[in-house]
Formats: structure tokens, sequence, C-alpha cells
């Protein structure tokens, strides 16, 4: 257990969860595919996200036929897309929190548009 209390395995244990050899793991950090956090004594230790993430990348090479230059596009594209939401969320957050004066601002300055968001309409974007 990490200390946030969330569960991490060790590369046998992932491997065996997901049907594919160590080997194959060690593959996948060394292009840039995951990179599973380490102890002190140099051991990899994956989460829950990145036994997801492995899930994403066997499904996309598997069902899919994706190559792995394929894949790396995908999953950058798809943490890319993550965090261009996660900015949109802030935005609208702060949006939500400074409404008066966005209003007020808007009333001045005519010229000066804020595009409008309605919470009910974003909703969280998982591809894979």
């Amino acid at each position: 257990m990490s200390d946030r209390g969330k569960p991490l395995y060790m590369i046998g244990v992932v491997a065996q969860m997901l049907n594919v050899h160590p080997q194959t793991l060690r593959f996948y950090e060394k292009k840039g595919l995951v990179r599973p956090s380490r102890t002190v004594g140099r051991t990899r230790m994956y989460s829950a996200e990145d036994v997801e993430e492995l899930s994403r990348l066997l499904r996309l090479t598997r069902d899919l036929g994706v190559n792995l230059a394929g894949v790396e596009i995908i999953l950058k594209m798809r943490r890319r897309m993550l965090e261009m939401q996660r900015q949109i969320e802030d935005l609208v957050a702060y949006l939500r929190e400074s409404g008066v004066e966005v209003k007020d601002q808007a009333a001045r300055a005519p010229r000066e548009a804020l595009v409008r968001a309605a919470s009910g309409q974003l909703k969280p974007v998982d591809l894979f």
C-alpha cells in the first residue's frame, strides 16, 4: 500500500492480471508508454491507474491492431485531452465563484465575450 492507502502491485502481479509476460511490461516502460513508481530498492510498483493505462494499451494493440507508435500518439492525445478537460472544469468553477464580476465586466466591454458552458453539458471523456 502506498502512503495514500492506494494499492500498488509488483510487476509479476500486474503481468498475471493482464496476461502478459513481465518482460513486456519492462519493454513498455522502456518505450515510455507507462511509468511505474519505484521503491527504494528500485522495484517497480504499479498503481491502479498504471494498470488501467496498460489495459488501454493492450486493448489498442490486441483488439484494434494499433502499433506501438500509434499507441504512443493515442495515449499522449488522451492525456492531453484529460488535462484540457481539467482546465475547463477549473475555468467553469472559477467563473461560478466570480460570476458577479464577470457579468459586470461583460456589461462594460460588449466587444469582449465569454463562452458560456453549462455544467450539465460537461462530462468526463473516456475514449478507451
